[in-house]
Parts: structure tokens; C-alpha cells; sequence
């Protein structure tokens, strides 16, 4: 009984004493807790700080990070076609004479350039510092310094194109713009162009050369750059709607913003600033109204929720919904037939032409397809063959699927054993025969979950063709994004519509699996 008793007691203390354990593990992790969210809450106010101090914080580390894309940004900053180490550019050299008015020395962080406000407001660099338009799109987001730039938009055709030389021409041309700028918007609210939506300002031109367009309307600055270089091309008509380039900040950068306003105002005071413009040929009659212009550096634009207006976006992202399905439909339908017969000819065809077969299948699959559809677009013009964009998309994106396909289909063929081949040729029947009678009917039953994912993939893929200018889903929401700077209500409906269309796709194929089992 003592014993009992005593077995009792222990284990009573040792329950005690486990308790105990727990609550003191619970208050230490409690503990730690409380100490991760005040240091949390510590960092992110000394983030408050250093924001507001911007201006002391790139003198302590004595550079002014600049963001700008030089990707066929020419004249604005580029790669110097004599040293392609350096980057050259009349920015380039504006940044250099800023950052000596600051004391520091300019960096330059690449970034897309419709994608600039945003990765600014991340922090990425210190300030926009690439051809920014003083609009109140932008006020709305960033600050703005005062003009270091009067530009005005310009028309540019071939050199044999008559009859396109004012805005009110562009009415019912295929006329090129490059996205989230002042000549989009302008030709938006106008109507009336078959608007084309580039990158970059390269794609534009070479579209234009290759006829695929009728005009290019751009800034000035870039038409005089690229109308020296493209004896194909030449500017049309006289400059019209003219605005100022503006160095952005954000908000917040109160002290930034007055240095670089103060750096401006003495840059033109004492000539540097035509000097660097006249280097690049870009100082003209707009210029002489930089020392008198000023624009407000806020704006009382209230910010757009595209959740709350969904009735004026939905049905934009949904009629571009409508041609990503047509493109990934006949992609799809192209890349299976495609697949079949490389399959085919890897399998069953003479040596040389399954060599092909495998030399293709691997040579797409070991290459972006990124790559493949700026070959098709813009290398297959110099070789004569030139494709609008929906067929090159359709072409790219089926050709590219096929090599993958391909091996779904060798893999579920190779799969069958290979008894059922020689036992059909055993009972008279051919090769063919064979094949289509007894191989592919079960190979198809396997390969039915694979090509289902492919298709799922592709069907997201089908964004890629936006680089080639075919406005489909995801164009049309980085379009609106750019222009609302919503990325998070306009994500949400595009995302809601991608899984809207993709997971139909799904449920069919569970319901063949099911069906064909």
C-alpha cells in the first residue's frame, strides 16, 4: 500500500513537474515571440526613418541609385555600340551631373520600364530617373521634380508612306506605342488606331519596317535618335502635345525631392544642361521653357480601386481572356497533332529522320521559349517569311509544346508491351495497322493526365506572347495595371479568370480518365 502510495506521489510530481515544463516553455516562446514582433516593429520604424531621411542616407553611402531600362532605351541611356561594356546616353550623363550636385556618384539599377513607379515605391532604387512623364497618373503615386526635359510627341512612317503626318491620320492604322506612355494614352482616349502595345521602342520600328504596322507615335527625343539611324523610317509631320520629363521620388523623400529640384535649377542656370542635350543632338525650341516651368510635385488624384469599378474592368481582361483561349486552343491542337508524328518518327521511322525527330525534340526543349517566339516574329522577316502576331503565337507556342508532347506520346507507347505489336503483325495486320488499331488507343488512355498538365501549362505560357504584341490576358493586365497602378485588384480578377478557364480543363480530364478506365 506505502508502495502504491509512493508510485502515486511520483507520478503526481512528475505530472506537477511536467506541467510546470509546459508553462515555462510557453512563456519562454511567448517571450520570444513578444521580442520578434517589437523588433519587428523596431525595424520597420527605423524603415520610417530612413525613408524620411533618404537624402542624408545617400550621402552617407555617398551614391544616388537611379533606376531606368536600358533596353532599347536609346537616346535616353544604352549601350554604346563602340564599347558594350559602357552605357552612354543624355540621362546617363544627367545622372552623373545630379549625383556631383549631391556630392555622391550615380548608380544605375535596371529595371523594366513599365514596371518603374512600382520598384520605386519597393525601395528598389532612390529615385526614376528614364523619361517619366509629369502626368497626374503619376502624381498620384510618386512625386515628381520639376521639368528637366520639354518633349512633345512625334509620328514616324516609312519613307515611302504619304498622307500619315497628324494625330487625326492615325485613324484606322496599326499604329505601334510603347506601353504605359504618354502616346499610349493619348491614342486611347482619341480611339479610333488599331492600337499596337511594345516593350520597347526596337520592336516598334521593326514591326514598322517589316509592314506589320503603319506609324510608330512616340516621343520625340527617341524618333530623332532612331530617324538618324533607320534610313527606312523617317519623322512625319510636326511635334505636337508637348509635356515635361520629370525625376520621380517617392512621396515621402520631401528633402530628395528639393536637393534634386535645387541640382536641376543650377544644372540649367549654368549651361551643363544644354551642353549634355546638344551632345546628342536633343536641344531644341522645347528646351527654352525648362528655367521658367514648373508642375506641382503632388496631385489630388484619388488613387483608382479597379475591385470597386470592376464593371468598367472585367469586361476588358475578359474579351482578353477570349484570345488567350483561341491561342492556346489551337496551339494545343497543333502541338498534339505535331507530337504524334515526331513520336511516330522517333519511334518507328529510317535512321536519318529519327535523327531529326530527336535533334528537334531536344534542340526546342533545350532552348526558352521566350527565344523561340522572338525568332519566329522578328528573325523569320530577314529569311522572307513574316507572320502577324496570331499566327506566329499559334506557331510558337504549338511547335514548342510539340517536342514535349512528343515524349508523352513515346512514353505511353513504349508502355504497351511489345508482345501486343508482334501479335498483331502475327495475325496479318500492318505496322500501321497495328498502331492505330490496338498501340494507340491504350497509349492514350496513359498519356492522357500528362498532356492534360501540358495543356495547363501552356495555357498559362499563352502570356508570353505578349512580347510580340498580341494584347491577351495578361497584356491586357499589365496595360491596366501601368495605367491604374492597381497590380492587386487587377491581379485578383486575372488571376480568378486564368483558374476560371484552366480548372474546367482539369475536371474534363479526370472525367476521360474515369471514362477510358
Amino acid at each position: 500500500m506505502q508502495q502504491a502510495m509512493s508510485v502515486t506521489r511520483r507520478g503526481t510530481r512528475d505530472l506537477t513537474t511536467g506541467t510546470i515544463a509546459k508553462r515555462r516553455g510557453r512563456l519562454i516562446s511567448s517571450g520570444k515571440m513578444l521580442v520578434a514582433i517589437l523588433a519587428l516593429a523596431l525595424l520597420f520604424r527605423l524603415s520610417l526613418v530612413a525613408a524620411d531621411n533618404s537624402l542624408d542616407g545617400i550621402k552617407q553611402r555617398g551614391v544616388l541609385k537611379w533606376g531606368a531600362d536600358a533596353e532599347g532605351g536609346a537616346p535616353y541611356v544604352f549601350i554604346d555600340p563602340q564599347d558594350p561594356k559602357k552605357l552612354i546616353g543624355f540621362e546617363w550623363d544627367l545622372a552623373a551631373a545630379l549625383a556631383a550636385q549631391l556630392g555622391v556618384k550615380a548608380e544605375m539599377v535596371q529595371n523594366q520600364w513599365e514596371g518603374l513607379v512600382p520598384a520605386l515605391q519597393r525601395g528598389n532604387f532612390d529615385i526614376i530617373l528614364n523619361g517619366l512623364e509629369i502626368t497626374a497618373e503619376h502624381r498620384a503615386q510618386i512625386a515628381m521634380s520639376r521639368p528637366y526635359y520639354a518633349y512633345a510627341q512625334q509620328i514616324m512612317v516609312r519613307q515611302e508612306t504619304v498622307g500619315i503626318a497628324r494625330a487625326e491620320d492615325l485613324r484606322g492604322k496599326a499604329v505601334g506605342v510603347l506601353a504605359a506612355s504618354v502616346a499610349q494614352r493619348i491614342l486611347e482616349k482619341t480611339g479610333g488606331a488599331d492600337l499596337r502595345v511594345y516593350p520597347g521602342n526596337v520592336e516598334s520600328f521593326q514591326d514598322l519596317k517589316g509592314r506589320r504596322i503603319d506609324a510608330v507615335l512616340l516621343d520625340l527625343p527617341i524618333a530623332i535618335h532612331f530617324a538618324k539611324s533607320e534610313p527606312a523610317l523617317k519623322i512625319s509631320g510636326e511635334p505636337f502635345a508637348p509635356g515635361f520629363y520629370g525625376i520621380g521620388t517617392r512621396k515621402e523623400d520631401e528633402a530628395l525631392l528639393v536637393a534634386l529640384n535645387d541640382a536641376i535649377g543650377k544644372l540649367i542656370e549654368n549651361g551643363e544642361l544644354q551642353r549634355i542635350y546638344e551632345n546628342y543632338g536633343l536641344w531644341d525650341r522645347f528646351q527654352e521653357k525648362l528655367a521658367s516651368a514648373r508642375t506641382e510635385s503632388t496631385s489630388d488624384q484619388k488613387a483608382v480601386s479597379t475591385l470597386r469599378d470592376w464593371q468598367k474592368y472585367l469586361p476588358l481582361l475578359l474579351k482578353g481572356a477570349v484570345v488567350t483561349i483561341e491561342i492556346s486552343v489551337l496551339a494545343m491542337v497543333l502541338a498534339v497533332a505535331v507530337g504524334l508524328a515526331l513520336a511516330l518518327a522517333r519511334l518507328f521511322a529510317v535512321t536519318p529522320v529519327r535523327w531529326l525527330a530527336t535533334g528537334y525534340i531536344e534542340a526546342i526543349r533545350g532552348t526558352p521559349l521566350l527565344i523561340q517566339l522572338y525568332f519566329i516574329y522578328y528573325g523569320l522577316p530577314n529569311l522572307g517569311i513574316s507572320l502577324s502576331a496570331f499566327p506566329a503565337a499559334v506557331l510558337g507556342l504549338g511547335l514548342n509544346y510539340a517536342a514535349y508532347e512528343a515524349e508523352n506520346y513515346r512514353a505511353g507507347i513504349q508502355a504497351i508491351p511489345h508482345g501486343q505489336m508482334e501479335a498483331a503483325l502475327a495475325l496479318g495486320m500492318t505496322q500501321w495497322q497495328a498502331l492505330r488499331h490496338i498501340i494507340l488507343p491504350q497509349a492514350f488512355r496513359i498519356i492522357i493526365p500528362p498532356v492534360n498538365n501540358d495543356f495547363i501549362a501552356l495555357f498559362k505560357d499563352s502570356s508570353l506572347v505578349s512580347v510580340i504584341t498580341m494584347v491577351e490576358l495578361t497584356k491586357v493586365y499589365g496595360t491596366l495595371a501601368a495605367s491604374t497602378y492597381d497590380y492587386v485588384g487587377l491581379g485578383l480578377m486575372t488571376a480568378a479568370i486564368y483558374f476560371g478557364l484552366s480548372y474546367p480543363a482539369s475536371l474534363l480530364a479526370d472525367h476521360l480518365e474515369k471514362k477510358l478506365r
